[in-house]
């Protein structure tokens, strides 16, 4: 699928998370959370909250169309980015909780994908235009990555364990940071910004390789997050189809518009 603007956006990862639903598969999980990211993205640029709305628009579509990408290399022969595909391997991973599975994502698409629609976004001097609508969009991610984790909690009973280790403690879950990543991406969108071709390819074979690290140690922790990751996972719902309804309406929920915005 190509998405031609937001709304297509929208409408493609409304498409994922019905199918995904329908079929149990967990690809829905992070197809719901992106979904609500868009939603809200498209909300803000309706209101005027961007310094400039139609190149928000353009930008979210290049967001959108790199994981699109992504699931479709994934779908048709197991190929695609190697973070995005140490994350869709993991879909029928048993040991693999909700929570990893979000995570998995978001790591491949704001460690990835994010500097690179930045990048085509605003190209070369340009870029340095975008950086408050930026970090708006970024503060967007974050407001509903939170509201999401909530929802998690409500179907993993034992979700505060990783609280209480200190795994899971507002942006920073299991060894991801969120806030890091988000600072990271926009270094490397302004450096892909000025890079030429030959340039730009080993800077995003770079990115993809540590994305892919970051990936495997997500998805294998140490320490005593394994044996708590072991203990959520045996008591969390395994309803794939319920918990992809309860996740795609996290935002909808009041507590997560009384979040940070």
């Amino acid at each position: 699928m190509a998405a031609e603007n937001i709304d297509d956006v929208v409408d493609g990862l409304a498409g994922i998370v019905r199918e995904a639903g329908r079929a149990g598969d967990r690809a829905g999980y992070f197809a719901a959370l992106y979904r609500q990211v868009t939603v809200e993205v498209r909300t803000a640029i309706h209101r005027g909250l961007f310094d400039d709305g139609a190149r928000m628009d353009r930008f979210d579509t290049h967001f959108g169309n790199r994981y699109f990408d992504a699931y479709d290399a994934w779908r048709r022969d197991r190929g695609g980015p190697r973070c995005w595909r140490e994350a869709f391997g993991l879909l029928d991973d048993a040991d693999t909780v909700i929570v990893q599975h979000l995570i998995l994502g978001v790591n491949a698409h704001i460690n990835l994908d994010l500097a690179i629609a930045a990048a085509r976004t605003g190209p070369g001097e340009a870029i340095h235009a975008l950086r408050r609508d930026f970090l708006l969009i970024n503060d967007i991610l974050a407001r509903v990555v939170l509201a999401v984790q909530d929802s998690v909690g409500a179907l993993s009973p034992f979700m505060s364990l990783l609280d209480r280790i200190g795994a899971r403690t507002d942006e920073r879950i299991l060894d991801f940071s969120i806030r890091q990543s988000r600072e990271e991406a926009w270094y490397n969108a302004v450096l892909l910004a000025g890079q030429d071709e030959e340039e730009r390819e080993a800077t995003l074979e770079r990115l993809d390789i540590r994305t892919a690290v970051l990936a495997r140690l997500a998805a294998r922790p140490g320490g005593l997050v394994r044996p708590a990751l072991q203990l959520i996972g045996a008591t969390e719902s395994d309803d794939v189809a319920a918990v992809i309804t309860h996740l795609d309406s996290a935002m909808a929920r009041p507590s997560a518009r009384q979040g940070p915005g």
